[in-house]
């Protein structure tokens, strides 16, 4: 049995997390080797899509793509000292799908600069295997 209050600590902290190293292990501990990311594309994407008349998806598949996704999040949002990501307090279960959201935070405090659902469908080891994300501002 799976602690998803543990599951989803560790899955926030892989992109806190800013040993490389410890990074790349994280992400093999958690998705499986041909685990995937599907990350709904920012609304400016979207927009642009649809006048072509069509609907994009952002994926990352397997360990490399996984690392290198968490990493340029990383790089980009916490490693420069301005956010960090926190879980809310919202995990929940059924079957083999967990869903939370996240908050993306000001180190120095106030509201929330960004947040995000997760629905992840994980396999029979425990690890993820499909990890749907949605930003939500």
């Amino acid at each position: 049995m799976i602690d998803i209050r543990e599951l989803v600590g560790r899955y926030v902290a892989v992109w806190n997390q800013p040993n490389a190293g410890l990074r790349r292990k994280a992400v093999a501990e958690l998705w499986t080797e041909d685990g995937v990311q599907l990350l709904q594309p920012p609304q400016e994407i979207r927009e642009a899509a649809a006048a072509l008349g069509v609907t994009p998806v952002l994926e990352a598949r397997g360990h490399e793509a996984l690392e290198a996704r968490v990493t340029r999040s990383y790089e980009k949002f916490v490693a420069p000292g301005e956010f960090f990501f926190r879980p809310r307090d919202n995990a929940d279960r059924l079957a083999d799908i967990v869903k939370f959201t996240w908050e993306m935070v000001p180190t120095d405090g106030g509201e929330p600069a960004g947040a995000g659902l997760e629905i992840l469908v994980l396999g029979a080891d425990g690890r993820i295997r499909t990890d749907y994300q949605f930003i939500e501002g």
